[in-house]
């Protein structure tokens, strides 16, 4: 998978480190000096005049502190080093940092020492910590956090897990990260993402090729959409309708309805060169109004939601046909709806999506798609998510890579746990982080364009993650560019949908 950037956590970071020291000979103090001078270049960036606070902690994560004061001074600025760690402990390339400190020695820290500043660069903690933050350290992250001064990061601000993006305590919110050699998961995976503010990859001078490799089982990894969407198939001579791609798109009980219109135009506008809703009887001729390309199939009811009376007429038409199953827009939570779920999931031999209330059929159940033999591609929230694991949906939130990964192991199933930072996780542990979208999104209706959108992609027989992945990106594009034509808030889910034959590169 070319087209997943695999970003190091603090052990490959670490790995990666000691590979260039010791393998390639590369002096770490070299190392440290290219990092603090591109801390340097994006805090004149960032504040490009006025008094900067340097807060240093201990380790190199300290050393790049010191060092981008000494740069910063070199250039004129006013610098004031703040030290919660006292110097005289700091070894190594750090001691060597202090000691080519220029003009006024480092001063210990207090929220005092931070009034007047134009910005704090933050060099505390580094990658390689975890957990909460303790002692004058902690009381440092809460003084800056507490500052509404702008901050830039040295590597990723403190307090975040450079791993995962959990926060475990008190954590700095930096207007800037310049992070070293390569981004890390913790500065695009939330929370860490919406304290990362703007990251910035600074070249330290470690060869590409010294931690240069495709992504392996587990790994974690920033999507490339050059590189993803120009592969996918599209139409070509002698292709026809079912060639194209055919979607069932199963839901729409009473008063719901329009959530399957949206899936199913999605679906065609992606793509699909067939599509059939599936919907109760009594709700076909509403759908029908709104989807005259779209095939209908009128199942047996229960009241205007649907039954497991309807399963045998979707497997039918799904075995004549094959293509892909969307499964649960506009479903309903009635208990026929949740038992024709289930049964519809499990008996589906083709390419599955569970989303909104098809999600919901299956918390505490996830055990029952282990057991399918086709792919299955499940797209929650956070609070869908957590139903499914049985958990608060604040605790999928504080760990999203833990939970998506639990759910994709659980399930054996691809999951897409939606969000600014959505990731798409396969049952082997890997993930792949998008890498943002639009608040244009935060509108009803997106979700289930996102879910047609997968169905067109599965419907092609697009390897399962690939297709989850390309959806997730072809949806981000699609909704960026319907805010730049309509502004953020004045997007709704069929302007996505109109904007994804242009999504593409």
């Amino acid at each position: 998978m070319t087209w997943l950037r695999v970003l190091p956590g603090a052990e490959a970071s670490r790995e990666t480190d000691r590979h260039a020291i010791e393998d390639l000979q590369i002096p770490s103090l070299d190392l440290m000096e290219r990092a603090s001078e591109g801390l340097a270049a994006l805090v004149t960036q960032v504040a490009p005049e006025g008094v900067v606070a340097v807060v240093c902690g201990g380790g190199n994560n300290g050393g790049d502190g010191y060092a981008a004061a000494r740069l910063l001074r070199d250039a004129w600025r006013e610098v004031r080093v703040l030290a919660a760690v006292p110097p005289e402990r700091l070894r190594g390339d750090a001691r060597v940092q202090v000691e080519r400190l220029p003009g006024e020695p480092p001063r210990a820290f207090t929220p005092e020492g931070l009034d007047g500043a134009a910005v704090i660069v933050d060099a505390l903690l580094g990658t390689g910590f975890a957990g909460e933050p303790r002692g004058a350290v902690g009381d440092a992250i809460a003084a800056i956090a507490a500052s509404g001064i702008p901050v830039v990061a040295a590597d990723v601000p403190s307090g975040v897990d450079a791993s995962t993006g959990e926060i475990a305590g008190a954590a700095v919110t930096a207007a800037a990260t310049a992070t070293f050699h390569a981004a890390k998961p913790g500065l695009w995976v939330n929370p860490g993402k919406a304290h990362a503010g703007r990251v910035q990859v600074v070249d330290i001078g470690i060869p590409a090729r010294a931690d240069a490799r495709g992504a392996a089982p587990g790994d974690i990894g920033l999507i490339d959409d050059e590189e993803l969407l120009e592969r996918l198939p599209t139409r070509a001579a002698g292709w026809t309708k079912f060639t194209s791609g055919h979607v069932l798109v199963a839901g729409g009980s009473r008063g719901l309805t329009g959530a399957v219109v949206l899936a199913g135009a999605a679906a065609m506008r992606a793509g699909a060169g067939y599509v059939s809703a599936c919907v109760p009887g009594s709700q076909q001729s509403v759908v029908a109004a709104h989807l005259v390309e779209v095939m209908q199939l009128a199942l047996v009811e229960e009241d205007g939601g649907h039954s497991p009376g309807g399963v045998a007429a979707v497997l039918e038409e799904a075995g004549r046909r094959g293509g892909a199953l969307v499964l649960g827009p506009g479903l309903g939570r009635s208990d026929g709806a949740q038992a024709f779920a289930r049964d519809l999931a499990v008996g589906a031999q083709i390419p599955l999506l569970l989303d909104a209330d098809g999600l919901n059929a299956h918390a505490g159940r996830l055990d029952l798609l282990a057991g399918r033999r086709a792919a299955t591609v499940l797209t929650p929230h956070a609070g869908e998510l957590g139903r499914l694991l049985g958990v608060p949906s604040a605790d999928v939130e504080a760990r999203r890579l833990e939970h998506v990964r639990s759910a994709a192991r659980a399930s054996g199933a691809i999951v897409v746990l939606k969000g600014d930072d959505t990731l798409v996780a396969r049952p082997d542990g890997t993930v792949a982080v998008s890498p943002g979208a639009t608040p244009a999104l935060a509108t009803a209706g997106t979700g289930d364009v996102l879910s047609g959108v997968t169905g067109a992609m599965l419907a092609r027989g697009i390897e399962p993650f690939t297709a989850a992945c390309a959806a997730v990106r072809l949806h981000a594009r699609a909704g960026v560019r319907a805010a730049a034509e309509l502004g953020v808030d004045g997007v709704i889910a069929r302007d996505v949908i109109a904007a994804l034959p242009g999504a593409r590169p």
